[in-house]
């Protein structure tokens, strides 16, 4: 057993006003979903000034994205402790071109014209200024790897298509939550996504409508039927899409419906997809219609043990530079889950950004900078445990 308690102090400094800066810089380079290309030259400099080695995957290739992901490698002070990795997305999901930073009573926001891109520049600022902050102490660590993925955004693309071959570490940590630094994600959702083509027969209102048979009003009587919304504390079940029809004297004779089901139980999982597939098959059947059902793996659930080596590195890391760590589960999907699924063994840490996905996105100096105290902290921390366990 690995002991989490370290009797030593962080030595690694963060500079405040070097994040801050870094951060703001960061921020304002333009890379939304599958335009990544002037984040990853920027890191092409910026890494090996660090003493990392990079390399990019092919991931790109699958989505007609700019870039792959990269991965970058640096050597610890002592080889012996296992390598331990940070992740993050290099993407954005709406642009940042013409971003003007305002900060304010300690809060970072965009001036309301672009998002602020803190989801996540946030950790990738943070890794980098811990990284250089471990430099500059001079405290001993084991190897280093940055895992960075795109095209993250749209549905944890770049991670699906990682070539993990290219991956050395086996254990680390995703800062990408909107909870205060602190906060630790030990459990993560399955997620799928459910796609049905409900078929009727389209007919003239007017010159057939005797031939005719509403595919929306079959999915109407299948949506009735259906159980939605929270399922139980586990699982939650929601339609999202309805698109049909070609003209308003035409009764439709096609009509999508798709939504989207997670839970932490894959049994539930399934058990809720299929109520929903039955749902609609029952009201075409009835209807004298059909439906097509297709179901689409988005990601797998994970579940780290409260005392496996990265939830004791994390909790005594965040004791060591005074913030209170708790743990706790969400719903919500992130690179975590698809990492985990590939062998990657991690967890979702809170980096605090507000209001993502929007205009009035925001961040506390205080939370990035914890973030980067903490990434440093859990570098140091893992160098101990490490070292302590031998």
């Amino acid at each position: 057993m690995v002991n989490s308690q370290s009797t030593s102090i962080a030595a690694a400094k963060v500079d405040e006003k070097r994040l801050t800066d870094l951060f703001l810089e960061l921020a304002k380079i333009n890379g939304p979903s599958t335009k990544e290309q002037l984040v990853a030259d920027y890191l092409i400099k910026a890494l090996p000034e660090l003493g990392f080695t990079l390399e990019f995957d092919d991931a790109h290739k699958n989505f007609d994205g700019e870039v792959g992901n990269l991965i970058a490698w640096r050597e610890g002070t002592d080889s012996s402790i296992p390598p331990l990795f940070f992740s993050t997305h290099m993407d954005t999901v709406l642009p940042t071109e013409g971003l003007k930073p305002v900060i304010k009573d300690g809060v970072i926001h965009s001036d309301g014209t672009t998002i602020l891109g803190a989801d996540d520049r946030a950790a990738l600022a943070s890794y980098l200024e811990a990284v250089r902050a471990v430099i500059e102490s001079g405290v001993p660590h084991g190897p280093i790897e940055f895992v960075l993925t795109v095209n993250e955004q749209p549905g944890l693309v770049g991670a699906r298509y990682m070539d993990y071959t290219k991956v050395k570490s086996e254990a680390g940590y995703i800062f990408d939550s909107s909870g205060d630094v602190g906060q630790i994600i030990l459990k993560g959702p399955y997620s799928s996504r459910i796609w049905m083509e409900v078929e009727g027969n389209a007919a003239h209102i007017a010159l057939n409508a005797e031939e005719g048979n509403s595919a929306f009003l079959i999915a109407a009587k299948g949506l009735l039927n259906m159980n939605l919304g929270e399922i139980d504390e586990e699982t939650l079940a929601n339609i999202g899409i309805l698109k049909g029809g070609e003209l308003t004297s035409i009764i439709p004779g096609s009509v999508t419906v798709a939504g989207e089901v997670r839970s932490f139980s894959k049994e539930k999982l399934d058990k809720q997809l299929k109520q929903m597939e039955e749902a609609m098959q029952e009201a075409a059947s009835a209807s004298g219609g059909k439906v097509n059902v297709k179901i689409e793996k988005k990601y797998s659930g994970f579940d780290i043990p409260t005392d496996h080596v990265l939830t004791t590195t994390v909790k005594a890391a965040s004791h060591n530079i005074d913030v209170k760590p708790y743990t706790t589960e969400t719903l919500g999907g992130a690179d975590t889950n698809v990492l985990n699924e590939n062998g990657l063994t991690c967890i979702t840490l809170g980096n605090g950004f507000q209001n993502i996905h929007s205009f009035r996105e925001c961040i506390s100096v205080d939370n990035l900078v914890n973030t980067g105290r903490l990434t440093a902290g859990l570098i140091e921390q893992w160098y101990e445990a490490h070292k302590q366990a031998k």
